[in-house]
C-alpha cells in the first residue's frame, strides 16, 4: 500500500526533534515512521477525532461492544463530522489482520464511509524495554505495561493531530451516553478560557478532549517521562508546570489547575471492562457520575393517558418512561404497532424528544418508526399547511393524524411550528417488523403553560 499516494503522511517527529533523544532507536528511521494503515479513507477536517487504542487481551475483548456503543449513539449527520481511529497497539500481523477482518465484518458501512479507520505501529516503533526502572513498588510487568501504554497514546495522538479540530481520547472497553457526540462538540466550542483538557469522564484517561493543536506539546511531555509514570499522572504534572505558582500552596495549585482542566457533567462515558489490558488485573472501576444526570433537563410531561399495542416486557411500562420513573421496554415491535399519548387537554407543544435504547442495551432501539400528531382543529391545521407551503409540509396518515418526524438512529426530536396550533395527541407508529426489542428511555414533551388571566389571578389573591 503506497501511503503517500493515498495521502497518508508519516508521523512528523521532525517537528518534535527532541523525541529522538528520548527514543534513540528511532533515529535509524527518521522521516519514515509511517503507520500501518489497515483500512481507512484518510478523512480530515472533522470536528472531533476519537482515538481508541486496543491491545490483545488475555481473556475478553470489548472492542466490538465499544464501537457498537459509539456508533449507535451517533446520528448520520454526526458521523459526517467525526473520525474514529482504532489503534491496534500490536506488531503481531496475524492478530492485527484477524481483528481488522472482524471489525470490517461488523461495521462495513462505517469502513466504507471513512468514519472508521484502523492503524497499527511499525514493528520498529517500540524499544526493547530492557532498561525499565521499577518505580512506586510496581512489578516489572506493570511498569512495562504502563510504559508501552504511554508510547501507544503518543503514537495515536501524533497520527490524529492533522485530522480535525479536537481529539477525544477513549478506551476499548467503554460505553457512551446517547447524543454524546454533539454534547462533546458543543461543550468544546462554547469554551472561552484557555483550557488544555475537557473531561467527559472522571476515570483515568477516558473521555479526555484536547485541541489537536496542543497534541505536539502533550506528546513531547509524555515522551520525556514515558518510563516514569502513568499517563494521567504525567498530564497532572503538565498542568502543574503550566499554571501553578511554585511559591504558593497545593490548594492554590489545585484551584489553578481547574482553569486548564474543565469537567463536563454528566460523565458521557462509562468503563465496562472487567478484565484489564494488564494481564491478571481485575478492573471494577465505575464512574458514579455517569448515571446521575440526564442529558435532558428535569421536566414534567403534561398530564396524558397512555396506550400501546406493543407487548410490554415485565413491568417496564410506557408510564415509567413518561413519568420519568424508569424506561419502557417492549418485545420485538411489529409493523403497525403504536404508542399513543393523549393529552388531558389540547396543548401548544414547543418541542419533543423520544429517545430509544440505553447504555446497557444500546441496540434496543426503534427503527423505521414515525412521530405523528393529532391537531385540535384539522380544518385550521390544513389551511395553515396550504398557506405555508413546503415550509409546513406534514403528511396525513390516518384517523386525523399527521406525520411530523421519524426516528433516526433511535432518536426522534423536533421543534413544533406554532402555526400547528394546539395538539390533542402524539403517536409513534412502527412501519416494519423489528428483529430486536425496543427501549424508550426518554420522553420529553415541552409545552407552553397558559398564562392565567388577570381576573383569575385576582380571584386567587
Amino acid at each position: 500500500m503506497n501511503l503517500k499516494t493515498l495521502g497518508f503522511s508519516s508521523l512528523d517527529f521532525m517537528k518534535l526533534s527532541s523525541l529522538y533523544y528520548h527514543l534513540p532507536h528511532l533515529r535509524a528511521h527518521e522521516n519514515n515512521i509511517y503507520p500501518n494503515i489497515i483500512f481507512g479513507k484518510n478523512r480530515t477536517g472533522v470536528s472531533v477525532v476519537m482515538g481508541v487504542p486496543t491491545i490483545k487481551r488475555e481473556k475478553e475483548s470489548y472492542l466490538i461492544r465499544t464501537l457498537t456503543s459509539l456508533f449507535f449513539q451517533m446520528s448520520r449527520l454526526e458521523e459526517e463530522d467525526c473520525l474514529v481511529i482504532v489503534f491496534v497497539a500490536e506488531v503481531d500481523e496475524a492478530y492485527v489482520n484477524g481483528l481488522a477482518k472482524m471489525v470490517k465484518e461488523k461495521f462495513p458501512q462505517k469502513v466504507n464511509s471513512g468514519v472508521l479507520e484502523m492503524i497499527s505501529p511499525p514493528a520498529f516503533f517500540y524499544p526493547s524495554f530492557l532498561d525499565i526502572k521499577l518505580m512506586f513498588g510496581d512489578s516489572e510487568k506493570r511498569v512495562r505495561w504502563r510504559t508501552k501504554q504511554n508510547l501507544d497514546y503518543s503514537f495515536l495522538m501524533l497520527y490524529a493531530q492533522d485530522k480535525g479540530k479536537f481529539y477525544l481520547q477513549l478506551e476499548d472497553d467503554i460505553i457512551a451516553k446517547p447524543r454524546y457526540f454533539t454534547a462533546v462538540r458543543d461543550f468544546a466550542l462554547k469554551q472561552t478560557s484557555d483550557w488544555l483538557v475537557l473531561e467527559f469522564s472522571k476515570l483515568g484517561f477516558i473521555g479526555k478532549l484536547f485541541r489537536t493543536k496542543d497534541l505536539p506539546l502533550i506528546v513531547q511531555f509524555l515522551i520525556m517521562f514515558y518510563k516514569d509514570k502513568p499517563i494521567d499522572w504525567l498530564l497532572d504534572h503538565l498542568f502543574y508546570v503550566k499554571i501553578c505558582h511554585p511559591e504558593k500552596d497545593s490548594l492554590d495549585c489545585a484551584k489553578q489547575k481547574q482553569k486548564l482542566r474543565i469537567q463536563h457533567q454528566p460523565s458521557l462515558f462509562q468503563h465496562m471492562g472487567k478484565y484489564s489490558s494488564l494481564p491478571g488485573k481485575i478492573q471494577n472501576l465505575q464512574d458514579a457520575d455517569f448515571e446521575k444526570h440526564k442529558l435532558y433537563p428535569l421536566h414534567s410531561n403534561p398530564p396524558a393517558s397512555l396506550h400501546t399495542s406493543l407487548k410490554v416486557h415485565e413491568t417496564y411500562s410506557l408510564e415509567n418512561a413518561y413519568l420519568r420513573k424508569g424506561f419502557f421496554w417492549a418485545i420485538s415491535p411489529k409493523a403497525g404497532d403504536y404508542m399513543l399519548i393523549q393529552f388531558s387537554n389540547p396543548l401548544n407543544i414547543k418541542e419533543y424528544v423520544f429517545a430509544s435504547g440505553n447504555v446497557q442495551h444500546p441496540g434496543d432501539k426503534l427503527f423505521n418508526t414515525i412521530v405523528e400528531i393529532l391537531p385540535e382543529n384539522e380544518t385550521d391545521f390544513l389551511s395553515n399547511l396550504l398557506r405555508n407551503g413546503s415550509k409546513f409540509d406534514y403528511e396525513a396518515t390516518n384517523n386525523g393524524f399527521f406525520k411530523i418526524g421519524t426516528f433516526e438512529n433511535g432518536v426522534a426530536q423536533g421543534i413544533i411550528n406554532p402555526a400547528v396550533g394546539k395538539i390533542k395527541a402524539f403517536r409513534l407508529t412502527v412501519l416494519s417488523d423489528s428483529p430486536v426489542w425496543a427501549i424508550v428511555g426518554e420522553i420529553f414533551i415541552k409545552h407552553q403553560i397558559p398564562v392565567a388571566s388577570s381576573k383569575a389571578m385576582s380571584s386567587r389573591s
